[in-house]
């Protein structure tokens, strides 16, 4: 079920801060051991990939449908997954950045069949010989 732009960008947003209170919520636990570090990189890529939903979102709200997410947003989004994941344990930063590279692979497959334009095919035509 398919929300509107504006609905997204308010989703997003609460449960990126609800991802964040968790994860600051339970850090003695997700810092206590070497599998619970290992979610709590998880958190902290589902965390980027809200942020990165969210900025989204607000851009094409600002600047109108069609605008599209480059570098300096998904930098700016890991940035904050990494600062919300360094905030737990040093080794979520390590895992939620292998998880973030993941899932932002992921994202631009599905982005990339979603809404990619078909190239026209140009055929190259020879000129006919005259006999």
């Amino acid at each position: 079920m398919a929300v509107s732009t504006g609905a997204s960008l308010m989703l997003s947003t609460t449960l990126m801060v609800v991802s964040f209170a968790v994860m600051q919520m339970f850090r003695q636990q997700l810092g206590g051991s070497e599998y619970m570090t290992i979610v709590g990189g998880f958190i902290g890529s589902i965390v980027f990939i809200l942020v990165l939903t969210a900025v989204n979102n607000f851009e094409n709200l600002m600047f109108g449908e069609g605008f599209h997410s480059k570098v300096p947003e998904v930098i700016f989004s890991l940035v904050v997954a990494m600062f919300s994941s360094a905030l737990v344990h040093r080794v979520c930063v390590t895992t939620c950045l292998i998880f973030s590279l993941v899932a932002l692979y992921y994202i631009n497959k599905i982005s990339q069949v979603k809404y990619a334009v078909a190239a026209p095919v140009q055929v190259k035509q020879t000129p006919k010989k005259k006999k």
